[in-house]
């Protein structure tokens, strides 16, 4: 159930003893073929699966978050939250909820460069407040998933917008892509020197805002791996908040 939608008697009759779901995402370039709100659709949708499954409640999706590095005028667009502000923001989501006396936080994430300030975080509520809090980073939790379904592996099959976020948005939102603009591009940069942090911007890497195949991607085959990892969350939350 979603809070936004709930009255306050509503919500005084909530469960507390129940874990919460906090959706987080971003908005940037995600290939020519998908729509830049990518993350956010899919933390939007598979946080209301798993709470229609569990009934739990589901807060507001925060569906911008940091996408610096994607910042480039070669792909207009992608919105930037400092660090910061999002952690900042999202502090004030859960104090809200622990305020009301809830003391069981589930951060469902789609977006790499937010797992950092998630991760602080809920270590720093749990050790201030004495909550249980867990969070998940979803396109690297997918791949075990996405195995006998993907034709590729690595980065062509995992890459950005390549054919595992094809095929989930394709079963999500098959209204949002455009399959004739979809493409297959590899990495224009090569790292010879990958066990060193290096800040380099996204249009180094590809001049299609796509890294993979993008052309692989099915609503058949998103709509397997939605399913698996959606039960799979399902048990986690089951088990690691009982």
């Amino acid at each position: 159930m979603r809070l936004k939608n709930l009255s306050w008697k509503q919500f005084k009759e909530l469960d507390k003893e129940k874990p919460v779901i906090i959706p987080t995402g971003a908005i940037e370039v995600y290939g020519p073929h998908l729509p830049m709100g990518g993350d956010a659709i899919v933390a939007d949708k598979v946080a209301d699966m798993v709470g229609e499954k569990l009934d739990l409640l589901v807060t507001p999706t925060i569906e911008m978050g940091d996408s610096l590095s994607l910042l480039t005028p070669e792909f207009p667009g992608t919105m930037v939250i400092k660090p910061e502000h999002f952690k900042g923001y999202l502090e004030d989501v859960c104090l809200s909820l622990i305020r009301w006396d809830f003391k069981k936080l589930f951060f469902l994430n789609t977006h790499v460069s937010n797992v950092f300030m998630i991760t602080q975080l809920g270590w720093e509520l749990e050790d201030k407040y004495q909550i249980r809090c867990a969070s998940m980073d979803w396109w690297r939790f997918i791949q075990p998933y996405c195995e006998g379904v993907c034709e590729y592996s690595g980065m062509m099959a995992h890459g950005h917008a390549s054919e595992a976020g094809t095929s989930v948005l394709k079963y999500l939102t098959p209204e949002l892509v455009h399959d004739e603009e979809a493409v297959c591009t590899a990495e224009l940069f090569e790292d010879k020197f990958p066990e060193f942090k290096q800040y380099i911007k996204f249009d180094k890497y590809t001049d299609t805002g796509t890294l993979g195949d993008g052309t692989k991607g099915t609503a058949e085959k998103g709509k397997i791996i939605v399913e698996r990892s959606v039960d799979r969350i399902v048990q986690f939350i089951e088990e690691y908040y009982r």
